[in-house]
């Protein structure tokens, strides 16, 4: 009798799961995903490339799933502490601080793969092509613009690579500004509130001035580079570490197959640059907690 009772749980929980009752159980827990990027554009820029890979997610994930656009760095983080938001596009440090601030709350699963087969981007400082400047030391008493002090590329790299030239940028620049976002620093340059501009930068093809470029709002000739930083992590998507196992896999399955299975959607993101994704986890993101740590332990030491 004990047996026939397995043998026929064992056919229940088959017959539940081939068809698909687990993933109902998620759904009817989870009817709306809400997807939230970090402002690295304008919010018209962040919706016209990830609107198609979330209408992509909907369809294959079969819920509603909202994309949320946010102010700052910090609101996705405070926002997935709280519950509210089940994906995430992160850069490096805002997922680090994410991690702490959460006490392990989320979890990185995937990042983009660049058009060369690697992962990862850089940290670049742009000055106006015909300014003097050939270098950070060149820029003494001058304005600095950084992105947002959740940034990597924009904050959290640039005042690591400053304090090893012994650069305190609150004392060697004449003014130090967050403008936002990725584009609002290169505007800032080019409308000369600011002398340097920190920015990510994966080629000579590939970066938020040629995105910029290509949407006509600047000329990539009136830029120069005069600093590049050690390659970073690639900026990794994250889920709430407390959703249901199946649920996880399924977003992260749904992310793997994107780029076959809705192509168009997938180069939307990136101008068609990308190749696809690779699975990432927590480990991956080790340097750049240490990374924020450092930096942390640089603003106590100025605030003391």
């Amino acid at each position: 009798m004990i047996i026939n009772r397995r043998i026929l749980m064992m056919a229940v929980f088959g017959v539940f799961a081939t068809t698909g009752g687990w993933a109902q159980a998620w759904k009817s827990q989870y009817p709306e995903l809400v997807f939230a990027v970090v402002p690295a554009e304008n919010a018209s820029g962040v919706t016209e490339r990830f609107q198609p890979w979330i209408e992509y997610l909907g369809r294959t994930l079969g819920v509603k799933v909202t994309l949320r656009i946010a102010n700052d760095y910090a609101a996705v983080i405070e926002a997935q502490k709280a519950g509210n938001i089940q994906i995430a596009y992160y850069g490096p440090a805002s997922l680090a601080r994410a991690l702490k601030v959460t006490s392990g709350g989320v979890e990185p699963f995937v990042t983009t793969v660049n058009h060369d087969g690697t992962t990862g981007y850089y940290s670049v400082a742009y000055v106006k092509a015909d300014s003097p400047y050939h270098g950070l030391e060149d820029l003494k008493g001058k304005n600095l613009g950084l992105v947002d002090p959740n940034s990597t590329s924009g904050n959290n790299m640039p005042r690591f690579a400053m304090d090893k030239r012994g650069i305190d940028p609150e004392k060697f620049f004449s003014k130090v500004v967050y403008t936002g976002s990725h584009e609002n620093a290169v505007m800032a340059l080019q409308q000369g509130s600011v002398d340097v501009a920190f920015n990510w930068w994966n080629s000579d093809s590939d970066s938020n001035l040629t995105r910029m470029v290509n949407k006509g709002m600047v000329r990539k000739e009136d830029f120069r580079i005069v600093f590049t930083s050690p390659l970073l992590p690639g900026a990794p998507y994250a889920v709430l570490a407390s959703l249901p196992d199946d649920l996880k896999t399924a977003i992260k399955t749904a992310f793997i197959e994107g780029p076959r299975n809705d192509k168009a959607a997938f180069d939307r993101l990136s101008d068609g640059k990308d190749r696809g994704f690779a699975p990432v986890v927590q480990k991956d993101y080790e340097s750049v907690i240490e990374l924020i740590d450092f930096v942390d332990r640089l603003h106590h030491k100025h605030a003391s």
